[in-house]
């Protein structure tokens, strides 16, 4: 083998050791989120402030791995000055670390509207008689299966997270209807019942933000942006 291949096949295996090791970082970031939204929402049913002041502080770790992966996405490009299939993977990565960073912020949310909640009814019924977990675990799932379709590159997986982000906002709705029932039957609850309205809301952004990480996966593999077609055209 010629010297200058042999240079060339060395950097390029580098190169794609570094964007492996970044991809791997990006699944790590999406495992803190989870364990965050999952944090918040059990602190928000037990009434454990504890807990829910502890999401709060923890916010920074998501924060910081945003700003470590942006920076080891611009020193990529620059150093490596990657082609067109390289880049535009690493123009998703820094799109799809921005989603989760705001889905880390919607975990935050949660957890201060969780701590409102249990100040302002600390016998927790309206919270308890609102079903939020079960589109909160929609949610959640999303987020698993959009950082799956991510890791395997998968875009029928992907195109499937699209489909499932209706369903979120199905049931955002509906909870917004139970609670304008029980505001107007009973003014009291009218605090209580907007930062349920709020962490309703941040779940239903959560759905929209692992839509957008799975519309990345497609925008990888087939160079396509499906922002504003159809989930049947993305497949």
């Amino acid at each position: 083998m010629a010297p200058n291949m042999a240079v060339n096949e060395h950097l390029s295996k580098k190169f794609d050791a570094e964007l492996e090791s970044i991809r791997s970082r990006v699944l790590e970031m999406g495992g803190l989120v989870e364990s965050q939204i999952r944090r918040a929402l059990d602190g928000l049913q037990a009434g454990n402030l504890a807990l829910l002041d502890d999401v709060i502080a923890t916010d920074h770790k998501v924060n910081g791995m945003e700003v470590a992966l942006d920076g080891e996405c611009s020193h990529v490009i620059v150093k490596r000055q990657p082609a067109a299939n390289d880049l535009r993977l690493i123009f998703a990565i820094t799109k799809t670390v921005t989603d989760l960073e705001r889905i880390g912020d919607e975990a935050q949310k949660i957890a201060r509207m969780g701590k409102n909640i249990h100040e302002h009814e600390p016998s927790g019924r309206l919270s308890r008689a609102v079903d939020v977990r079960h589109p909160a675990e929609a949610a959640i799932s999303m987020l698993r299966r959009a950082l799956d379709a991510f890791a395997r590159l998968d875009c029928n997986a992907a195109a499937e997270v699209i489909r499932q982000d209706a369903m979120i906002d199905a049931e955002f709705q509906s909870v917004l209807r139970q609670l304008v029932t029980y505001m107007m039957e009973d003014p009291r609850t009218i605090t209580t019942s907007l930062d349920v309205i709020w962490v309703a809301k941040a779940i239903e952004r959560m759905g929209d933000h692992a839509k957008n990480m799975a519309e990345y996966v497609i925008y990888i593999v087939k160079g396509t942006d499906v922002r504003h077609i159809s989930s049947r055209e993305a497949a």
